[in-house]
């Protein structure tokens, strides 16, 4: 018997002798994952059918490493409920490929399956959630990686290794399209949702690809891909959080980004990819590279194939997406661009993982018709759409509205297009199987509701007479529901890059439908489009009640907004269940717990808008005002809470006290209004001064307080020896002696400041 068949051998020595069989070819076929696995397939007279030129892939490398995307529906893989894989396809398909595969292995080495999974499985009837921003307006870790357990459970039933998911950017530019698939601007929340979704997934037996490493999210511009003009302290304060987060939680692969950090590509710096991640970090697993991004690298080669793949090899990628440079390595190393050895390294962790994962043993799923998976059986879906809703403005108690009473319409093409509550990377949706927002409402209101939902107005003469009906209908009711916003839909005419990304419909830029958001879709503007502002204004001169709901999956300009709208709502795509959840909260049903995990700025000449710049940024514009108009953490709520009784374990630390045990921060949380509610209090630690410049406030400790009318509870807060470590201007992370401002802040003000004296350093 081959050794590396024995079971009772470690997967790593397995993998070890298998590796000593293979033959350069089929190393190098173990770390590629050249094709889209939607092009392996297709559907003909109802059949499955191999493509000849997955047939072709897997008989060049003799066998198959991994697989991205068999699963993957939506307009750029031109997968539908007709041309792609049903519950019903779906162990035959799995099977046909993994037979394939193995019979045409010299070793019988079955395939890695990789799946994108931003906010659910993208793949038809999966489950989905709201995305990355909403869950982060959450504040609710625990709820998150219940959610994404949901989305594991399902992924694991179609045989997925590996859920590819969004989580280590960091949104510090929200003209940036993918500002959706970041949970916040700050690095603490972010990391407390990373490792949660890690540990949500993993309870479903995946693995996770945790992505991308790093600063995606600075941009140049918002401008995707583009540089992160930023030093390495910047990096280490806001960047890399969430990536060691990530790895702490046992995240098996680490997506590299595209963009390049002070002018080395993500995919060709060592020292980002091994120094940090590996020497630093102790990540064990593998790094894969985003799609295409490996023949970008010609930026610091030149336009060789084999010299890109090797300089990303040698960088410490891993494993390849859709690119041509791994293909080509068999030349890269025979002409001594890159070591073989470091090739074995790259092939042992997927051999390995292989192993692991049982899949010799195991390569093929039971024959069964795969299930769906429903909001009804699995809540979590709309738990966390309903705590996403941020509440930012309520004049004069306006909300929530009273069922059954009134005069009440509803205003906007976004209400009844539930893909637009969906986001980018979203597969196509079931009828039924979504919510919507004027669904919602009707469902919720208790009395006849009017409606303008009118396809969107593109021609001006056509937008002038929607708006028209608007403000016609507004002057006839008391109140008016205002949607307004953009969306990520796909689903419209459009074209797209090669790596998915949306292209230009046109030649002058526009966008079609309301597509304003997601990867491909950057902003210079962030002002709703003027018809939109247009329509604000006549429904608001209309003497009705303006409540505003702005869905969408990046900050907007909020000035114009805010100053027309009696109440106004923050929806970032809340999912699928999100119209329930947005009615729940407009009639009182659900008391809104959402708090921002994104400043809102007065306008995109503002940014950046974030809340923890440095204590020597001053924005003095002498044409804006000097602060967002809503800040992270803000949030209001239809109970009030009171934080009282606060102490401080120690006011005066030493530096060993502080390594060996922290201090904690206790104190009481009170609803002292009418209605059960949930308080999030959030801890802010200032350094006032240090050997570098601080920031005016770091997010370092939260939590969320359900309280009924009347409850009190007891919370603590533990400031732990890492919450007040500086990055010095030698680069390194040390305790510095000096005073430290507390605050505890909950909604919309500070609730209690102290100060924290740290010593012996």
């Amino acid at each position: 018997m081959d050794s590396f068949r024995n079971t009772l051998l470690s997967p790593e020595e397995r993998a070890s002798a298998l590796l000593r069989e293979l033959t350069l070819r089929e190393k190098i076929g173990q770390i590629n994952q050249h094709i889209y696995g939607f092009t392996s397939y297709e559907i003909k007279d109802g059949e499955f059918r191999l493509t000849d030129m997955f047939r072709k892939e897997v008989e060049r490398w003799s066998g198959l490493g991994m697989l991205y995307g068999l699963y993957r529906a939506d307009p750029w893989s031109q997968k539908d409920f007709t041309t792609g894989l049903t519950g019903d396809r779906v162990a035959d398909a799995y099977n046909e490929v993994q037979d394939y595969v193995t019979r045409h292995s010299r070793f019988g080495i079955p395939v890695l399956l990789c799946e994108e999974s931003p906010h659910g499985h993208q793949a038809l009837d999966s489950y989905l959630l709201p995305v990355n921003l909403a869950l982060g307006a959450t504040w609710d870790p625990q709820l998150a990686s219940k959610g994404f357990a949901v989305c594991g459970n399902q992924m694991a039933e179609q045989r997925v290794d590996l859920a590819l998911v969004s989580m280590l950017d960091i949104l510090r530019d929200p003209r940036w399209g993918r500002s959706e698939e970041c949970y916040s601007e700050d690095p603490y929340l972010a990391s407390r949702m990373a490792e949660a979704v890690v540990r949500g997934i993993m309870t479903a037996g995946l693995d996770v690809v945790a992505k991308h490493c790093c600063a995606q999210g600075e941009t140049t511009g918002g401008v995707n891909a583009s540089a992160a003009r930023i030093g390495e302290r910047e990096l280490r304060e806001i960047h890399l959080p969430a990536v060691e987060a990530a790895v702490r939680a046992g995240t098996t692969g680490i997506m590299a980004a595209y963009n390049e950090i002070d002018g080395i590509p993500c995919h060709g710096n060592p020292w980002l990819l091994k120094k940090v991640l590996r020497d630093e970090f102790g990540f064990g697993g593998f790094v894969m590279a985003d799609g295409q991004a490996i023949d970008r690298l010609s930026l610091i080669t030149n336009d060789d194939p084999a010299m890109q793949g090797a300089a990303a090899l040698k960088s410490g990628v891993d494993v390849s997406l859709w690119d041509r440079g791994f293909t080509q390595l068999e030349k890269a190393i025979t002409a001594g661009m890159v070591s073989e050895e470091r090739l074995d390294e790259a092939v042992m962790r997927v051999l390995t993982l292989k192993f692991r994962r049982g899949l010799f043993e195991k390569p093929f799923m039971e024959k069964k018709i795969i299930r769906g998976y429903t909001p009804e059986e699995y809540p979590e879906t709309l738990q966390l759409a309903r705590e996403s809703i941020v509440l930012l403005k309520n004049e004069n108690g306006l909300l929530p509205l009273a069922k059954g009473t009134g005069s009440l319409a509803v205003i906007s093409p976004l209400a009844a297009d539930v893909y637009a509550e969906l986001g980018d990377y979203t597969p196509p949706q079931r009828k039924g199987a979504s919510v919507s927002i004027l669904e919602g409402i009707w469902r919720a209101a208790g009395t006849e509701v009017d409606s303008l939902t009118a396809p969107i107005p593109k021609d001006p003469e056509v937008q002038a007479e929607y708006i028209a009906s608007a403000h016609r209908m507004a002057m006839e009711h008391e109140t008016v529901v205002l949607v307004l916003g953009g969306s990520s839909s796909r689903f419209a005419d459009m074209t797209f890059e090669d790596n998915g990304a949306v292209g230009k419909r046109h030649d002058n830029g526009e966008y079609v439908n309301m597509t304003d958001c997601g990867e491909g879709v950057d902003v210079a503007d962030l002002n709703l489009p003027p018809w939109q502002i247009a329509l604000l204004e006549a429904v608001s001169s209309a003497g009705c009640r303006v409540i505003t709901i702005m869905l969408g999956g990046r900050p907007f300009a909020m000035n114009t907004i805010a100053a027309h709208s009696n109440a106004l709502c923050q929806a970032f795509y809340p999912g699928p269940m999100g119209g329930q959840a947005v009615a729940e909260i407009l009639f009182g049903d659900v008391c809104p717990s959402g708090r921002l995990p994104v400043s809102l700025p007065n306008t995109a000449g503002q940014i950046p808008a974030y809340y923890n710049y440095r204590s020597s940024y001053t924005a003095r514009y002498s044409d804006c005002p000097d602060a967002p108009v809503y800040s992270f953490g803000y949030g209001l709520s239809y109970t009030s809470f009171a934080v009282d009784d606060v102490c401080l374990e120690k006011n005066t630390v030493t530096a060993d006290e502080m390594k060996k045990n922290g201090v904690s921060l206790s104190f009481k949380v009170r609803n002292e209004g009418r209605m059960e509610g949930t308080a999030t209090v959030q801890l802010y630690v200032h350094d006032q001064a240090a050997s570098v410049i601080p920031r005016v406030r770091m997010l370092k400790g939260f939590v969320r307080v359900p309280l009924i009318p009347g409850e009190e509870k007891t919370c603590t807060i533990h400031l732990r020896a890492e919450d007040l470590l500086v990055w010095n201007v030698e680069m390194e992370h040390v305790l510095e002696a000096g005073k430290f401002d507390l605050y505890l802040y909950e909604g919309e003000c500070d609730r209690w400041s102290g100060e924290l004296e740290l010593t012996d350093c």
